[in-house]
């Protein structure tokens, strides 16, 4: 072990001390000039000035990075300072002017603050049978709507009002009214319905546009109420088009496909184009989860404006119709009957003095059984109809979908082996099947 004398003692005590002391001075002195600063603000015009050139000069090695703030133009900084010196530094920036919205911006805001008072939520309340086999009323469904007409007409999806004992809409003002369905196509998945409003109360109607024009890439919004957050916008485009959708037991063509999200609550409410015309009734989604994955369709709206009059006047949509009775072809009746095709329709009937026999579209003459129905074979195989070819039923309910009794059809049958092209009135659908 090191002996020291007593006098190298008092030199290093002496030498710690000094060092203790401007290690101090140090730290204090930076803290007492910024004290000063910040209470009395006091300072020569030479120091202010010196200190403002020295923060020029620090400042841009000690920004960090651009700060993303969408509202504030320019490409500004974020300084890696204290809270207190940031605050210091704030106080001393000029304001910054507020950027504009964009365009895209200003259509939606425009879009949404016009027209979401034309959307309505819509709830429904359906009935049940209790223990004691007592019907009880509960909760439906609910989607959404757009108001069509002044007079309280809404327009939505069958699917969102079905099996319904009472509907309720409500307004963007939080009006609540009953319902009445006024009529239904579940064909093409649309109802539309009426409320009465409050008199001298002027009601926001959504316009109609045109879904023929539209083009893939095409912006569009969308509004409604998911999940019960009322007049919800959502922004996307045109993801596809003509695309044939199966909706129960009918599949409905031509429908719009837009990335758009669109969740439960959205089923009814109103797809907009760019001016703020509706374009299309948001109607499903593709989603293996529940919740939107950017695949969603929309009802064409010039379906809608197609069959919205005969809704309102008739209460259902009349339709045009073959009045023949018709069998799908299936393997063992082509091959029972040595038919020349394997797809299309049987002619196996036709009504006695109808519209098809009147037009000259023959029917079988040999029946045959198969399990407990009878088929006549020998008649025409209709594979066309005004150029759509026709495989299925499915395809004739299609191909004819937008037909009215009295309209005249170009149907191509097989007859005889040949191909021969017949022009035949259509006869009214609900008529020839009841």
């Amino acid at each position: 072990m090191r002996l020291y004398s007593r006098g190298q003692l008092i030199f290093l005590s002496v030498l710690s001390s000094l060092i203790t002391g401007l290690l101090l001075l140090g730290i204090g002195l930076p803290v007492l000039v910024s004290s000063l600063r910040d209470g009395s603000g006091q300072g020569s015009v030479g120091q202010n000035a010196e200190q403002e050139t020295l923060a020029e000069a620090e400042r841009p090695s000690a920004w960090v990075g651009p700060l993303d703030d969408p509202f504030v133009g320019g490409a500004t900084v974020a300084p890696a300072l204290g809270f207190n010196d940031w605050h210091g530094y704030l106080e001393g920036q000029p304001a910054q002017r507020l950027r504009p919205f964009s365009e895209s911006e200003r259509t939606n805001i425009d879009i949404y603050e016009r027209l979401n008072a034309g959307v309505v939520n819509i709830t429904t309340q359906t009935m049940a049978i209790n223990w004691f086999m007592e019907p009880i009323p509960r909760a439906g469904g609910s989607g959404s709507g757009s108001i069509i007409d002044p007079r309280g007409y809404v327009l939505t999806n069958n699917h969102v009002i079905a099996n319904a004992h009472r509907v309720f809409i409500t307004l963007a003002c939080g009006s609540r009214f009953d319902g009445t369905v006024v009529g239904t196509d579940p064909e093409n998945d649309l109802a539309v319905l009426r409320f009465e409003p409050p008199h001298c109360t002027t009601l926001q109607v959504i316009p109609f546009g045109d879904s023929d024009s539209l083009r893939v890439g095409q912006k569009v919004l969308a509004i409604g109420n998911p999940f019960a957050l009322e007049r919800t916008l959502t922004v996307g485009i045109v993801s596809g088009l003509g695309r044939p959708i199966m909706s129960g037991r009918h599949v409905i063509r031509d429908m719009i496909q837009t990335d758009a999200s669109i969740n439960p609550g959205n089923s009814g409410g109103p797809l907009l184009d760019s001016q703020g015309r509706m374009i299309g009734i948001n109607t499903m989604i593709y989603s293996p989860t529940g919740g939107s994955v950017g695949i969603g369709f929309a009802v064409p709206v010039n379906t809608a404006r197609r069959v919205v009059n005969e809704l309102i006047q008739y209460g259902r949509v009349r339709r045009g119709w073959i009045d023949a009775s018709m069998v799908q072809l299936f393997p063992a009746l082509v091959r029972h009957a040595n038919l020349p095709v394997n797809q299309g329709l049987l002619v196996s009937r036709t009504h006695r003095n109808g519209l098809a026999e009147r037009a000259g579209l023959r029917q079988g003459s040999t029946a045959v059984r198969h399990g407990r129905s009878v088929i006549y074979v020998g008649g025409d195989i209709i594979t066309s109809v005004n150029g759509a070819d026709i495989r299925t039923v499915s395809d004739l309910y299609g191909a004819l979908e937008s037909s009215r009794p009295g309209d005249v059809v170009r149907v191509g049958v097989i007859r005889d082996g040949n191909a021969v092209t017949i022009e035949v009135p259509l006869a009214n659908r609900e008529a020839v099947q009841n």
